[in-house]
């Protein structure tokens, strides 16, 4: 395309800078568009760093703020004072780094006098190499230098140099080509890249000698040497093309400036020669910018598909045929750091608190961050009615979800409760699942963890010294003296504090100032009046310890003969463990503590933390243990373990807050495919007409989640145990039945199973049957079972052996999961919370029991009519009964019929949101029995760990 001047030499075409960057512009504009429609939360962000305001500074600031406005980039201008530090530019950097809605980071040099080139680099090298759109780290200048790999970015100058020379369409491979200049910035770049691409490259400088006749032989020639005019048309070769990258400023009295811009090259001579030039201004200049762009998006590109993108790397496993104990194989496990874990599921640095090496707390800003996600499959794991040796549920939920992780790659949580020292010293051991699906480390797990439930114990008990003590000021003053006590004057004012403004309000009493109380408004407000014999909060401790049952309190001198008698419950059975397992928030937990009722005053009116003045204190003891904790499986898949409620008392699932953490790291971002979606799978105490009726009429409320299907475990021996064979016993070797092939017993268990399924279908779930195989079950037992289910209504029944196979033995069960929860559910209540609460008592024990009514006491009568009249009762029911049958009596095995449940007792907690009716002779304190699981526990003296733990 070359022109000839009118009656003049032939000149070269002029290679329009301008014009290519704008192209290049319009391309990068219209791929966010393109990106945005699929994914409209796409977003590319190029976040520059400036120091002070030096006035060349600040044009190119702005000249790049323009262009990525033009092109849909956000600009983000950090300015910071000229006499910043180095360290204070690297932890800003630093925070970019971390900051998912930054693509890109550019340092605008220089960063002053007193940062030194030292400490530019410093700053520089400080971008993460996967966000440096510049592309002048080391690590991808020193990939650019090196023919076995590829820098994630290019130099943004040099790149447009190499679209330059590829618009004119010159064969770079096996050309000639010369470079000018052996800057970092552009000559040695621009050298690399060229050598890339297969040219003959000559890299000279200013020193070079005979560079007339260097550069006659080029047919490229590229010149960055900060000379003005300096190379001439004499010494180019015929038809060379020339990429002029010289800014350089000459006096020219014409110009209102005095001065002008001109290139390396003197344009006029070497024009005539080249078959191609670049002009200066209008040549490589608007390139820089355009190719910033163009680095920006690809760098949001990358960053959008990494963050989604599963990035778990499993564990291996070394399964032997011979399973070991738990504990051997929990020791022989290798756990990943947590803090790589939490890369991997996309947990930032600063959404984690580790705890040690391997787990840690999560932030539950994370919930911020994650809120425009969909969330992934929410799935309840319960159980049919089980035997006192349990039935392998947390097993399943963690062979489950290393099969869906580590196997089948699909983001996959479980979620379960943080086991307590009541059963793991006592009889039925630890809760970090079995054989090869555990969680580990198995005896942090079992053990203190990260001391929730010590901060629950402390909180539990300091309401309760709160109470007591109130009482006995109030048994111990008068009116006037107890007021002066409540409300001190500090330095010669009176002032209520924050919290007695609610029992102000409470008490109807609108006045700001204490000294314009009334007397009998005095009195009112700082007598509680508890009557002791409607006292419900009882002091917990982890432990089961069956004398601590029934106490009394008060017997030293000091109390002056005001003794009552109390008791210890288990710290899991606290009120603070349900309200910490149903909290939304932090500020939800606080009004929930400040909520529960722990007595009842003489007046009738319910007596509250908020009363007692100390739930501020509660929230400031249970603020970190609102954080879920994260561990792993020994698969190296992720697992929330977070909060206990007893499963007796309480409503028996762990957090609702770990559920929503895990839902949202597991979902999925709007325009992904199906295929993106995760599986959260959270476990329900017991058996299901428990832990799942519990997380759908309780929990789900509290949420608003909605779960997509329920799991129900099932054994060959807890079957043929409802089926007629002898019980089951702890420490009791089990009868031959449950040893050999007995298909009469089993058949006739399997109605168990049967009624759990058909609980399952009232709430709209749909139903799989995980039947959790141990090695003496045979093929035909469990084909039974199978077909049974499937007789029956389940959408699946699957035989899963990941206690002895680990994630590989579920793998069949996870396959049959997803298949199961693709398309919307159907979920429903049981029961309609504005109900009268002995109704829906009733509709939980006939349609999930299969009772024939309900018989309340005269005390439960009493309490029911006190509640309602207090105004509690429109909460959900918790049912307090045995798990070992679906009755109030565990001798009833099967399905029971022809019963009447029998309700001693009705409690509330009004805190959690729920009333709990104590049915039969349920305990809220375990016993030890004749020989603990203690015995076998100890450290091994060698190395510090411990032994004997399962």
């Amino acid at each position: 395309m070359a022109t000839a001047a009118a009656g003049g030499p032939p000149t070269a075409t002029l290679v329009d800078g301008t014009a290519i960057a704008k192209s290049i512009r319009d391309e990068v504009a219209g791929r966010i568009k393109s990106l945005q429609t699929t994914f409209p939360r796409f977003q590319p962000q190029l976040a520059i760093i400036q120091a002070g305001a030096r006035p060349d500074s600040s044009v190119y600031v702005r000249m790049k703020a323009k262009a990525a406005e033009e092109v849909g980039i956000k600009f983000k201008h950090i300015n910071i004072p000229a006499e910043s530090e180095v360290d204070d530019i690297v932890e800003i950097v630093k925070k970019l780094n971390d900051d998912q809605s930054v693509s890109g980071i550019l340092v605008q040099l220089p960063l002053g006098d007193h940062v030194g080139a030292d400490g530019e680099r410093t700053v520089t090298e400080a971008v993460s190499p996967e966000k440096d759109v510049d592309g002048f780290h080391a690590y991808n200048i020193g990939h650019l230098s090196s023919r076995a790999s590829d820098p994630l970015f290019t130099p943004c100058t040099p790149t447009g140099v190499i679209r330059l020379l590829e618009s004119t369409g010159v064969n770079i491979s096996g050309s000639q080509a010369v470079v000018l200049g052996r800057s970092d910035i552009v000559g040695s770049p621009v050298a690399s890249m060229l050598r890339n691409r297969d040219a003959t490259v000559t890299q000279c400088h200013s020193r070079t000698k005979n560079l007339s006749e260097i550069i006659k032989g080029a047919d490229i020639v590229v010149s960055a040497i900060g000379k003005p005019e300096f190379v001439q048309g004499s010494w180019l070769k015929p038809g060379a093309v020339v990429i002029d990258v010289g800014t350089n400023y000459i006096p020219d009295a014409t110009k209102k400036s005095g001065q002008r811009l001109v290139g390396d090259v003197d344009f006029t001579s070497a024009s005539a020669v080249a078959s191609h030039i670049t002009p200066v201004p209008g040549g490589v200049g608007p390139m820089t910018v355009a190719m910033l762009m163009s680095n920006t998006l690809r760098s949001a590109e990358r960053l959008w598909e990494k963050a989604r993108e599963l990035k778990l790397k499993p564990l291996k496993l070394n399964v032997q045929a011979k399973v070991p104990s738990d504990i051997e194989i929990a020791m022989a496990q290798t756990p990943k750091a947590i803090t790589q874990l939490a890369h991997e599921i996309g947990i930032l640095p600063d959404e984690l608190e580790s705890y040690g090496k391997y787990k840690a707390k999560v932030e539950l800003s994370v919930l911020d961050r994650l809120a425009h996600r969909k969330d992934g499959k929410y799935i309840i794991i319960a159980g049919i009615t089980p035997t006192p040796l349990g039935e392998g549920k947390s097993t399943t939920t963690i062979g489950l979800a290393q099969a869906l992780g580590a196997h089948l790659g699909r983001p996959a949580f479980a979620c379960v409760r943080q086991p307590s020292q009541g059963p793991t010293f006592g009889i039925k051991g630890g809760a970090a699942g079995g054989g090869y699906s555990q969680v580990i480390p198995m005896d942090e797990f079992n053990l203190h963890l990260t001391g929730d439930i010590h901060a629950v114990t402390a909180a539990n008990n300091l309401l309760a010294a709160a109470l007591d003590a109130r009482m006995f000021h109030e048994a111990t003053q008068s009116d006037k003296a107890l007021y002066s006590r409540l409300v001190p004057a500090k330095k010669g004012k009176r002032e209520f504090a924050p919290l007695m403004f609610k029992r102000l309000k409470k008490l109807g009493i609108d006045k700001t100032k204490p000294d314009d109380l009334t007397p009998e408004e005095i009195k009112r407000f700082a007598r509680l009046d508890v009557d002791p014999a409607t006292i419900t909060w009882n002091r917990v401790i982890d432990v089961n310890d069956r004398f601590l049952r029934k106490i009394t309190v008060g017997q030293a001198p000091t109390e002056q003969g005001h003794e009552r008698v109390t008791g210890f419950d288990i710290s899991v059975a606290s009120e603070c463990m349900a309200v910490l397992a149903l909290t939304t928030s932090l500020e939800d937990m606080q009004e929930r503590l400040g909520a529960m009722v722990v007595a009842t005053s003489k007046q009738g009116d319910p007596v509250t933390a908020d009363d007692i003045g100390v739930s501020g204190a509660l929230a400031v003891l249970m603020k970190d243990a609102i954080k879920p904790n994260l561990m792993q499986t020994l698969e190296g898949t992720p697992v929330f373990v977070h909060a206990g409620p007893f499963a007796n008392i309480a409503h028996g699932n762990s957090s609702v807050l770990a559920d929503r953490v895990a839902l949202k790291l597991a979902g999925t971002e709007e325009g992904d495919s199906p295929d993106r979606v995760g599986y959260v799978l959270t476990e329900g105490g017991f058996g299901a007409d428990m832990g799942m009726e519990k997380f759908c009429n309780i929990k789900c409320r509290v949420s608003g989640l909605t779960p997509d299907a329920v799991i129900i475990v099932a054994t060959t021996r807890a079957l043929k145990m409802h089926g007629g064979a002898p019980d089951v016993t702890p420490g009791k070797a089990l009868h031959e039945t449950y040893t050999k092939e007995d298909l009469v017993t089993l058949r006739e268990g399997c109605k168990n199973l049967i009624k759990h399924i058909e609980n399952s279908r009232k709430f709209g779930l749909k139903v799989i049957i995980a039947i959790n195989q141990f090695s003496s079950d045979t093929p035909a037992e469990l084909e039974l079972i199978r077909q049974e289910s499937l007789s029956a209504g389940a959408d699946a029944a699957v035989v899963s052996n990941h206690w002895a196979e680990g994630g590989t033995g579920a793998r069949a069960l996870a396959e049959a999961v997803v298949a199961t929860c693709e398309g919307p559910s159907n979920f429903k209540f049981l029961y309609d919370l504005n109900l009268p609460i002995t109704d829906k008592i009733a509709i939980i024990c006939k349609d999930i029991y299969g009772a024939d009514g309900v018989e309340l006491s005269e005390l439960a009568q009493k309490q029911v009519e006190t509640y309602t009249r207090q105004g509690f009762g429109n909460l959900a029911i918790c049912m307090a009964k045995t798990q070992y049958s679906f009755s109030h009596d565990p001798k009833l095995k099967g399905v029971a019929t022809g019963f009447t449940v029998p309700i001693r007792e009705v409690r509330l907690s009004a805190g959690a949101g729920f009333l709990y009716p104590l049915c039969g002779d349920m305990q809220t304190m375990p016993g030890l029995g004749t020989r603990p699981g203690f015995w076998e526990v100890g450290l091994d003296p060698a190395s510090g760990r411990v032994v004997g733990l399962f």
